[in-house]
């Protein structure tokens, strides 16, 4: 059923406003970008705005489940198309670092920008990376370690991320990531008696 124009108006509008604020808020940082600078870049009224979001608290926890979805989205269609194995991971890295819009993670920003983490913030961001270290461990080789090793795979995912961003470039974050996955990904040494 097709609605009637001024029925799609709204929605329209609400990812106007949402896009709009994706673009700035990951660019130039959640406390830099006040709603008066949302709504003038989405051409929208203060009106339409707060009919679609009732604070910038809202609008914050939106754009994050958005780009939550979007970028889990793009994460797991990168590791399928490099081979879905463990060299996928750090293949999926550098298209993502190499990008140039990369700003590091969003989620890992906003809970740095928020006073206390902000505890709703921090509950989004926590699940983000739950998501992000499951579908790390589905590449990995079938293991009594998988779980651990996607966990740290993770981890150093997070770190590299960071390194790349205050760097500016990828080549460190890169060879780190490279590194950690090797090891972590080397057959354990057997513990028999020495000599």
């Amino acid at each position: 059923m097709t609605l009637p124009a001024a029925d799609r108006t709204p929605s329209a509008a609400r990812n106007r406003i949402l896009r709009t604020a994706h673009d700035l808020f990951y660019r130039d940082g959640i406390r830099a970008t006040g709603i008066d600078r949302v709504i003038a870049e989405a051409r929208v009224t203060k009106v339409t705005f707060y009919r679609h979001f009732r604070s910038k608290d809202e609008l914050i926890r939106e754009f994050l489940e958005d780009r939550h979805q979007r970028w889990m989205s793009w994460f797991r269609d990168a590791l399928t198309r490099y081979g879905a194995r463990p060299s996928a991971i750090l293949a999926a890295f550098q298209e993502w670092v190499r990008k140039p819009e990369f700003r590091g993670c969003a989620f890992i920003n906003a809970v740095a920008e928020m006073p206390n983490g902000g505890s709703r913030i921090a509950a989004i961001a926590r699940a983000h990376k739950d998501e992000m270290r499951l579908a790390i461990e589905q590449v990995l080789p079938q293991s009594p370690r998988r779980a651990k090793i996607a966990s740290s795979l993770s981890l150093a995912f997070d770190g590299a991320i960071v390194r790349a961003q205050m760097d500016g470039t990828e080549e460190h974050a890169v060879a780190g990531l490279k590194e950690v996955t090797r090891a972590l990904l080397q057959p354990a040494a057997p513990h028999g008696p020495k000599g």
